[in-house]
């Protein structure tokens, strides 16, 4: 696949304006209405409708597909619509097999807009685009060429740069570790980003980085992290869908042990802060935020209104509210928080240019 370069953001606030605007607007009777729509506040029949194919990690992976969800549910309640037909929904894949199977159902249901979650979509959502050329599609972290189908991509490598010097500015040991699910470009985003931002920081520190090869197996980043965190390692940033939630489990196995133990984990995608919940302490240090609900109801707004980016690729970059650190609740100081923003502010100017390939040594 052709290397492209994207664009990626770290705000976290929205300007509510910005992408619940025009639910009535004129343009949006320009569409032609579901044959079950749902229904408004005032009774009214709404005119579109909108769902989505998770990925295998599920729909509470507490990472990239729950954030779709969220997206997809606030906008539908923020149309007052009830989740089934005609409102908002979604199918969840237990395998890749199902990807093209829960596309075809959900546009046989007459949604007017489904999302496909992930990378892996992008022949699943080719071919069933073709066959429904009357049902609007979006591909988050894939591109589809098809006037039908809408490509959306973040850079993530701006955001794995910020989590890279909190990273290099927090560790103890100058270990630091990366666990990824599969080796694909998304996830390498993430990785190069990491790396260059603990580099910016501390440039003697060697990042171990492995990838599980999966998205859906906690046991295998468990054992990862076990592995990592036994090196000396005290820090991981996983970019893992559900198979991080292994390197919580082994985290906060070792702050129960000892509730001394200096061991952190980012998370990655929503704020998994609950995620690290031990007793009265917690191991999220902080987590990468991919605000793929921004992206899904920018998308959502944009469809309902007959504006449909069909056949175009949407990069959600710095000034598009795309990533962001989340709130690390006081485990980072305020120096260390000033630090990141130095750096946030010299990438948002175009100071400092982050990689998106992991650079393989020859």
């Amino acid at each position: 696949m052709k290397k492209r370069k994207f664009g990626l953001a770290m705000s976290v606030v929205l300007a509510a304006g910005t992408m619940l605007a025009a639910c009535g607007s004129d343009k949006a009777n320009e569409k032609e209405p579901a044959d079950k729509p749902a229904t408004g506040n005032e009774g009214e029949k709404s005119e579109f409708s909108i769902a989505m194919v998770t990925d295998v990690g599920g729909i509470d992976d507490k990472s990239f597909n729950q954030s779709a969800w969220t997206g997809v549910k606030e906008f539908g309640e923020e149309q007052s619509w009830e989740k089934g037909e005609g409102g908002y929904d979604y199918l969840q894949s237990t395998d890749p097999a199902d990807y093209t199977t829960n596309l075809n159902n959900l546009a046989r249901r007459d949604f007017n807009l489904i999302f496909g979650v992930g990378f892996l979509m992008e022949d699943a959502i080719a071919d069933i685009a073709a066959q429904q050329k009357d049902t609007e599609f979006a591909i988050i972290d894939g591109v589809v060429d098809a006037p039908n189908v809408t490509s959306v991509l973040f850079k993530e490598q701006e955001g794995g740069f910020l989590a890279g010097v909190a990273a290099a500015l927090m560790t103890k040991s100058d270990k630091i570790g990366f666990i990824g699910g599969m080796d694909i470009p998304v996830i390498e985003r993430f990785e190069a980003g990491f790396l260059e931002g603990v580099k910016a920081v501390k440039p003697e520190i060697k990042v171990d980085a492995k990838y599980t090869g999966a998205f859906d197996k906690a046991e295998l980043g468990k054992a990862e992290a076990n592995r990592m965190y036994s090196s000396g390692v005290d820090i991981i940033f996983h970019a893992a869908g559900g198979t991080g939630n292994g390197v919580f489990s082994e985290a906060k196995e070792r702050k129960q042990a000892d509730k001394d133990a200096y061991v952190w984990v980012i998370g990655v995608d929503s704020d998994q802060y609950e995620e690290g919940k031990v007793g009265d302490d917690n191991i999220t240090l902080t987590s990468m935020l991919k605000r793929v609900d921004v992206a899904v109801k920018d998308i959502a707004k944009l469809a309902m209104e007959g504006n449909f980016p069909g056949g175009e690729t949407k990069v959600y970059g710095l000034q598009d509210n795309g990533v962001s650190l989340a709130d690390s609740r006081g485990a980072i100081p305020q120096d260390v928080l000033d630090q990141i923003d130095e750096f946030a502010q010299k990438i948002a100017d175009g100071e400092v240019e982050v990689p998106e390939f992991v650079e393989k040594k020859k």
